[in-house]
């Protein structure tokens, strides 16, 4: 079973299955996969627009909802103190659940002051809507700003990391706060299947680039990655990542591929980034 992450009073399966583009029966279908599987952590937003399949997946498995670890998230147009809250609200209707485990700001709202943001966070916290609370896509100063203003202790900021992207500044914020960080975009959108350096420590270890990539992410201090997928064998290798620990040495040549020019995810709302 993949080790778990404490952050902040949270405590996260490193593992977990994205929902980016999954929809509908495919989405609820793979929900209930994932879960038989082992998976306890779950990744939607209410931007995904499926959150009412990820709802019926958890209600369709074995799996009891106490023991998944659900995140939900808000989109940047509802930053306010208000929309905030009535986001999570809607998002809650939608899963048809009582509460999630943890909401994120999906992304910073130049528009809206950060200790606005954090006090609606807050609030959906102290109204039992959630467990816990974080941010997503916040550089290194949007972080320590988000620390700052929040009366509710943050536990994780989501953010792109893979081995072709160097996040090590976030990481140092993330780790001075005790914020766990949450990879998206894990696998570069493919890109590790195709790395020579990846692929060769792959035939070593008898494994695939995906897993030797996924647990390059986990066996680092405070990380969780939300792989995704729509195949169910992809999603049975995701987790499959347990059984092996690359060496001090795989882990340096693996972390030798990042550099600020391997982001694959930016919109012109994003932040300056690091």
């Amino acid at each position: 079973m993949i080790h778990t992450v404490k952050a902040n009073g949270a405590n996260i399966p490193a593992i977990g299955l994205g929902t980016w583009d999954l929809r509908d029966e495919t989405c609820e279908k793979r929900i209930v996969d994932a879960l038989g599987m082992g998976y306890r952590h779950i990744d939607t937003a209410a931007m995904y627009d499926n959150e009412v399949a990820v709802g019926n997946g958890i209600r369709t498995s074995d799996v009891s909802r106490d023991e998944v670890f659900l995140t939900t998230k808000v989109w940047h147009d509802c930053a306010g103190d208000g929309p905030f809250q009535r986001s999570v609200e809607a998002s809650l209707q939608r899963l048809e659940l009582d509460y999630v485990d943890l909401v994120l700001m999906h992304w910073p709202d130049p528009g809206t002051p950060i200790a606005e943001t954090m006090r609606a966070l807050a609030d959906v916290k102290q109204r039992g809507l959630t467990r816990h609370i974080g941010v997503s896509n916040f550089t290194v100063d949007l972080l320590k700003e988000a620390v700052s203003h929040s009366s509710e202790q943050l536990a994780v900021n989501q953010v792109e990391y893979h081995p072709f992207l160097d996040q090590t500044a976030v990481l140092a914020e993330c780790a001075r706060h005790g914020v766990a960080l949450t990879a998206y975009s894990p696998l570069a959108k493919g890109q590790v299947f195709s790395d020579p350096v990846i692929g060769e420590i792959a035939r070593t270890r008898g494994k695939n680039a995906g897993q030797i990539g996924l647990r390059w992410l986990v066996q680092q201090e405070g990380v969780i990655a939300i792989p995704r997928s729509s195949r169910t064998d992809r999603i049975a290798e995701f987790i499959d990542i347990d059984d092996f620990a690359l060496t001090d040495d795989e882990m340096r040549r693996i972390s030798s591929l990042g550099s600020a020019a391997g982001r694959l995810v930016d919109f012109d709302f994003a932040p300056h980034w690091d």
